[in-house]
């Protein structure tokens, strides 16, 4: 186990879950729903960390009132409709969190999912029984805002030296900065290398899935 990082806190979309066209297809679904033009994929992939509200606000500014809260609820229709079929996890990611719990690293999830959506993701890919917490945006402030990840660490009882944020966007990386800890970005997700490196990561990967073997370099 490497000595430097006891805790490693992920987001989920994105980094351990090729979510984005799921994303891109339920805002596309809800603005047509609603008569509204739909939003470009590449507009969907910039949000794609932040919470719904912060979200919807800048994929559809001037939208307001009930106006705004239905495009949520028309969002949620289409992502939880059972006959959608579900994302899938990226290819690698349930062996790089089986092989991290057996080195008995402290694993958490920071996700802009709200808490309905990650349980049901976690209970379906199986990796409930992995994580020893996690926090949703509806139980805190959207990234980048420090408040998930300060929880997590006061729960686990991990320094911000300890702790280490996986993303794949701008926003875990500041989430993590805001928060004292360190962060690792991956590039199979919804931003690009050269915004990643903007943020100043530790490292930045190509997958998620080439997190094992840089600890243990």
């Amino acid at each position: 186990m490497s000595r430097k990082y006891r805790l490693l806190v992920f987001d989920w979309d994105g980094t351990l879950m090729d979510s984005a066209a799921e994303i891109v297809h339920c805002f596309q679904s809800a603005a047509t729903a609603m008569g509204l033009p739909a939003p470009e994929a590449a507009a969907v992939h910039d949000i794609i960390g932040l919470g719904m509200r912060e979200a919807v606000a800048r994929l559809f500014p001037g939208l307001e009132g009930a106006d705004f809260e239905r495009l949520i609820a028309e969002y949620r229709r289409f992502y939880f409709d059972p006959e959608r079929p579900p994302a899938e996890l990226f290819e690698g990611s349930l062996e790089l969190i089986e092989q991290l719990a057996r080195r008995d690293y402290l694993l958490a999830v920071a996700t802009g999912k709200g808490r309905r959506g990650l349980d049901r993701a976690l209970a379906r890919t199986g990796l409930e029984r992995f994580f020893h917490m996690s926090r949703c945006v509806d139980e805190a402030h959207s990234k980048p805002h420090p408040q998930m990840l300060l929880d997590i660490m006061d729960f686990l009882g991990a320094t911000p030296g300890e702790t280490l944020m996986v993303g794949d966007t701008e926003y875990d990386l500041q989430m993590a900065a805001n928060a004292g800890a360190h962060a690792l970005a991956v590039c199979c997700g919804a931003h690009g290398r050269e915004r990643l490196q903007a943020q100043r990561p530790v490292a930045i990967l190509d997958h998620t899935r080439q997190l094992m073997d840089w600890l243990e370099a």
